[in-house]
């Protein structure tokens, strides 16, 4: 398998086929000291907005990573994009959804504030779940080697999900719901797709209430329920035959 490192200062203006690029920091110290990458080597390199560098390694070094381009492509950002909107769960199940969905192809990830969630981010546990899954959506993109990153938006609560659905198509994983995902038509604009997975306890009657009214549109995935963590992962999977992405 290639070995794929990020750089996101990196701009396809200033990596043309024969130029050198410079690569410091983390990055080259896990190139380096733990992929144990040596001069001569093919590898990819990426910015995480859609730039995908390919080439060889020049010096290789911990503190510094040199690398002659090969290949410059840039891919376009997807559109529809595919938001996860995951509830926070108790123990890693929210993390665990969010790696999984990285790797399957999400392009942002919400996480939410449900009423049942059992797990809760206050004051300064927001900034540091937020950077936690951040680092998660940076990991799990690098192991699939994505040319763009998902965004980690906020911790929104059930009334700023309510005014994103207006301008968005949101569907709400419900087992209880008559339609199926596998029956939802493939889009025919641009809009942004939110799915939206509840906590452990499901997406509370209220809140499905509140989504609705909002213009959210209920949807299950099958006759069994699955837990939150792999909830998402699976429905992303189905959009991506939908959308054509697979």
């Amino acid at each position: 398998m290639a070995h794929f490192f990020l750089d996101e200062s990196l701009r396809a203006e200033d990596c043309a086929p024969g130029a050198v690029v410079r690569v410091g920091g983390s990055e080259a110290r896990h190139a380096v000291t733990v992929s144990r990458i040596r001069p001569g080597e093919q590898l990819l390199l990426g910015n995480g907005a859609g730039l995908i560098l390919g080439g060889t390694v020049v010096t290789a070094e911990p503190t510094e990573l040199s690398l002659r381009v090969d290949t410059n492509t840039v891919a376009p950002p997807a559109r529809p994009r595919i938001l996860l909107v995951q509830a926070l769960a108790k123990g890693d199940r929210d993390e665990l959804a969010v790696q999984a969905a990285t790797e399957l192809g999400i392009d942002g990830v919400i996480p939410w504030a449900a009423a049942r969630s059992v797990s809760r981010w206050e004051g300064a546990k927001i900034a540091r779940g937020r950077e936690r899954w951040a680092s998660i959506v940076r990991e799990a993109g690098k192991q699939s080697i994505r040319p763009w990153l998902p965004s980690v938006e906020g911790l929104a609560s059930t009334k700023a999900l309510a005014a994103l659905a207006g301008s968005a198509r949101m569907l709400l994983l419900e087992p209880t719901a008559s339609a199926r995902l596998t029956e939802v038509p493939a889009p025919t604009d641009d809009r942004d797709i939110l799915l939206v997975v509840g906590p452990e306890g499901g997406i509370a009657p209220s809140e499905l209430a509140i989504l609705e009214a909002a213009g959210a549109t209920r949807v299950r995935l099958g006759d069994t329920i699955l837990r939150t963590s792999t909830a998402g992962p699976a429905a992303v999977a189905i959009l991506n035959a939908t959308l054509g992405r697979w």
